[in-house]
């Protein structure tokens, strides 16, 4: 086995090779299959399956309704199941290289908790007091928590990446944007699909989904299954624990009625992921004082010291009933409701040696329900949508802080959240090439923050000595959230549109607040606001050999939530740090968005994206200055760049054979608020290939390998230099799967 994954890469340049030479081998071994059947019936056959897809219409239901993506006027990127098994997409943070302005990794410390950004707007602090910037939907349902929401892609029909503010169809914490998750829909014939990967890093995948259905379809079911194991990236040298590794399994399950002499559909859905991996490992780039033997900065990007179990998991369950119902031809109504929790648990040491210099153990849970209304028209007077969104949602845990053995404190709170929305948004033709979508949505919601953070004699947290903060507030807002577009189709082929729209993240409380050190952290932040102005182009050639998508955006926004550590010096003289969360003041974010696919031929296919991108502050208020020249926007390069070349070459042995090559650049990143120029990630490039055999009777073969270059680029990192903490988190390395699927 380590045989052949150290001849994988050998092998994937053999496949390209192969693939991209002339086409006398796939004709000679098409013409020695002319006993089953004839070189001309397979030529037609194969350009049958060709234009099958190239006459594919990808649909998007980005204003809660089924639309053609090139119809609708906004900036949308999906992704099909197909375009998605055939770029390797394992997880959510695989399609950083292929989205414009989109950032998403995993969070520092942990390998399925989510950091997203989209167009310079997010949030990079996962503790359960603060909202994500990013919304991210799981079948329509609001995932409220990072934590396990770095979904792995498995029995899926479609990925959407909806980039601007999405306040009036999806609500709060939408103000970057949203990522919709579309798991694969109940079919009405039996089926089922299996697939199996093996890579290096001892990687093992397996993937699995059965559907069955009654005779006439009116009771189907659908059973989807995944394990993903991985060993780590590196390991920790002090216990031999592997850090950086993957150990998760999940499953879906779904029922469905659908009656045959009734307009009712019916789908029960219940999903669980179990995630134990370890901790993530990290590179130390400074030299601790507190450090006896006062090591030197280590040089792997993975492995660390640390003394420290290593005991991460995390544990997500849901579950959600879904109603359609059609009331006449232009009427339907539609309902939701859903239930999800999770538990986790994170060791992170700072440090990353074995004595306790910064070691933080934490715990969360969180449990939310939402039921949500909608009601669509669909008619000769244009189409809509009026809903009612209800949501309550509890969030807590602890927070454990040992600092140098000698300092022990603990922040124990839980968040309540009730929210209540109603929103509508409508098109109307206007003549037969304008049409005007309009959109309005009002959100109340209140939020009670029980905090209490103190100081402890002993390690087990025991014997309190000190309160840094003991309150039960509560803080009702409320925002109304419009939208206005226009679009004009100049011709079949292109449409012209234009979007102003607002977005707002939710207001709050720290719950790492310590009064003794910053007095007014006890006090509430503010929502976040967002107006955006979008301007664009959608084309699409008639004969499918071109699209091209332009988005011009500028937005205002104000009210910046930033999470920073701030470091202090204790009346003893011993060095501390806590967690600070405030709003940073004004800003300015305007970029422009270019994608395309161009396909000259049936052989040839190329697609990529230019993405530009200027956040700027105009107000950073701190001390009682301004001091916005000297700030910058994290998680947000200024340039990114994406192009992907695949040829296909038909008639392969009776098959497909796929050969993808990509490059995606992404230009200099702060990837911390603090700005830390020695945690910055420069510029760089990563290089990714892949051939896929799709060959007759269901089978698939794939050999793919990503970040070729093996590139260390960092993602995320710590800056503490009260505690002389300074550390890199990275991605991942040079990786290489080969997979087998079969469907039938």
């Amino acid at each position: 086995m380590k045989l052949a994954l150290k001849l994988m890469p050998a092998a994937l340049a053999v496949a390209g090779a192969f693939s991209f030479s002339t086409q006398a081998l796939a004709q000679e071994a098409a013409a020695s299959a002319a006993s089953v059947q004839s070189a001309s019936e397979a030529s037609e056959a194969s350009e049958a399956r060709d234009a099958k897809e190239r006459m594919e219409t990808v649909t998007v239901s980005a204003r809660r309704r089924e639309e053609r993506l090139q119809d609708v006027p906004l900036a949308v990127t999906a992704f099909s199941a197909k375009a998605l098994e055939r770029a390797n997409i394992q997880n959510l943070a695989d399609l950083q290289e292929r989205v414009p302005n989109l950032t998403v990794y995993a969070s520092r410390g942990t390998n399925t908790t989510l950091t997203a950004f989209i167009r310079g707007v997010g949030q990079a602090d996962p503790v359960w007091g603060v909202d994500p910037g990013v919304g991210i939907y799981f079948d329509d349902v609001y995932m409220a928590r990072p934590q396990g929401a770095l979904l792995d892609v498995f029995d899926v029909q479609r990925i959407e990446v909806l980039r601007g503010p999405q306040g009036t169809l999806y609500g709060k914490n939408t103000i970057g944007g949203a990522i919709k998750y579309i798991s694969r829909p109940l079919a009405k014939e039996n089926g089922a699909s299996a697939e199996v990967g093996i890579g290096n890093y001892n990687q093992r995948n397996f993937k699995a989904a059965f559907n069955v259905a009654n005779e006439n379809g009116t009771w189907r079911a659908r059973l989807a299954a995944a394990k993903l194991d991985r060993d780590g990236f590196g390991r920790n040298t002090f216990n031999g624990e592997q850090v950086s590794d993957q150990d998760s399994t999940a499953a879906r399950l779904s029922v469905g009625y659908f009656p045959q002499d009734i307009p009712l559909t019916v789908v029960l859905s219940l999903d669980a992921t179990d995630d134990k991996s370890g901790v993530r490992g990290f590179q130390r780039m400074g030299v601790s004082a507190f450090d006896p033997l006062k090591r030197p900065p280590s040089t792997s990007a993975y492995d660390i010291q640390s003394g420290m179990p290593g005991n991460n998991f995390t544990h997500n369950r849901g579950g959600s009933l879904v109603a359609n119902y059609t009331l006449s031809n232009d009427w339907s109504v539609k309902v939701i409701g859903a239930k999800r929790r999770s538990t986790s648990e994170q060791t992170i040491d700072f440090d990353g040696l074995p004595q306790p210099i910064a070691d933080v153990f934490g715990d969360s849970r969180d449990e939310q329900k939402s039921l949500e209304l909608q009601a669509s028209y669909s008619g000769d007077y244009g189409a809509g949508v009026i809903g009612l969104y209800r949501f309550e949602g509890t969030a807590g845990g602890g927070i454990y802080n040992n600092f140098l053995g000698r300092q022990f404190q603990a922040a124990v709170s839980t968040v309540e959240t009730d929210s209540t929305a109603l929103y509508t948004d409508w098109t109307w033709p206007v003549g037969k090439a304008w049409s005007i979508n309009a959109g309005l949505r009002h959100t109340r919601e209140e939020k009670r923050a029980i905090v209490l953070n103190r100081a402890f004699a002993d390690a087990g947290f025991t014997r309190p000595i000190q309160t840094a903060a003991d309150f039960d507030k509560s803080l009702s807002v409320s925002n109304t959230s419009p939208k206005l577009s226009v679009r004009y189709e100049a011709s079949k082929t292109t449409n012209f549109y234009s979007n102003l729209s607002r977005g707002f993240k939710s207001g709050g409380y720290n719950v790492r607040a310590n009064n003794l050190v910053v007095p007014d952290s006890a006090r509430p932040y503010k929502d976040e606001k967002l107006d955006a102005l979008e301007v664009g182009m959608k084309y699409a050639a008639p004969d499918d050999t071109f699209d091209a998508n332009v988005a011009l955006f500028y937005n205002r926004y104000k009210d910046i939530q930033l999470s920073v550590f701030t470091s202090y010096v204790q009346p003893g003289g011993l060095p501390g740090f806590y967690g600070d969360f405030t709003n940073a003041g004004k800003a300015t974010v305007k970029g422009a968005e270019f994608e395309f696919s161009w396909r000259p031929n049936r052989q040839w296919e190329v697609n990529g994206f230019l993405a530009l991108l200027n956040a700027s502050y105009d107000e950073f208020m701190s001390g009682g200055k301004n001091i916005a020249d000297t700030q910058k926007f994290s998680n947000t390069p200024r340039r990114q760049v994406g192009l992907n070349l695949t040829r296909t070459d038909r008639d392969v042995f009776g098959g497909a054979l796929r050969s993808m090559v990509g490059y995606g650049y992404r230009s200099k990143v702060y990837p911390t608020t603090d700005l830390s120029e020695v945690l910055a990630q420069g510029g760089y490039s990563m290089w990714t290939a892949g051939v896929v055999w799709e060959a007759p009777k269901n089978w698939t073969f794939s050999l793919h390998g990503s970040n070729l270059g093996n590139k260390r680029y960092r993602t995320d990192g710590y800056n503490i230099p009260a505690l002389f903490i300074l550390d890199g988190f990275y991605g991942p390395p040079r990786q290489i799967i080969a997979k087998a699927g079969y469907k039938f």
